[in-house]
């Protein structure tokens, strides 16, 4: 007669977790000099948005004009399917950003954006297809264009960590 405590019984290994380092933060300068150093409109609303509102890439990727409140100082953030890939990874949201960063947001649509029909905050401009929702990988070249010109290594979800509260008022 087989003994029933004959088979070694299988436990879960117990996990310890790693002690997580903070993630690096970009400092206020650091912030600044990157912003300054756009040459575009577009480029210096989507590096402040993602400063003042902590919006991942691909939230601010997928941002349509709708999103923008720009009376009540509002950005929402909405789930969906982007033709350009961008997602947002959470749920829907609206996220308090200041007037400076709405006035930019005006500038880039007199100045860069002008009469282009596309729902898209963030469009391609000066390279194909102009008009067309933009891209991570047109993110990823400004990012290196921007490293190179400042010698400051960053990517866009630093934004995020060292984002800077602002003031509803």
């Amino acid at each position: 007669m087989a003994h029933r405590g004959a088979r070694p019984e299988r436990h879960r290994a117990i996990a310890l977790r790693a002690e997580r380092r903070p993630p690096r933060e970009l400092s206020q300068t650091e912030m600044k000099t990157l912003v300054d150093a756009c040459d575009r409109l577009r480029d210096k609303f989507l590096l402040s948005l993602l400063k003042g509102t902590g919006l991942r890439i691909g939230e601010a990727l997928g941002l349509r004009h709708e999103d923008l409140a720009t009376r009540r100082r509002l950005v929402a953030v909405r789930p969906r399917a982007n033709v350009n890939r961008a997602r947002a990874k959470t749920w829907s949201r609206e996220v308090p950003a200041d007037t400076g960063l709405f006035r930019l947001y005006s500038d880039y649509l007199h100045d860069e954006y002008g009469p282009l029909d596309c729902d898209y905050v963030f469009v391609n401009l000066w390279s194909s297809p102009v008009g067309a929702p933009m891209g991570y990988s047109s993110v990823d070249r400004l990012v290196r264009r921007l490293r190179d010109r400042t010698g400051t290594a960053f990517s866009p979800h630093l934004f995020r960590h060292s984002r800077s509260i602002c003031p509803r008022a």
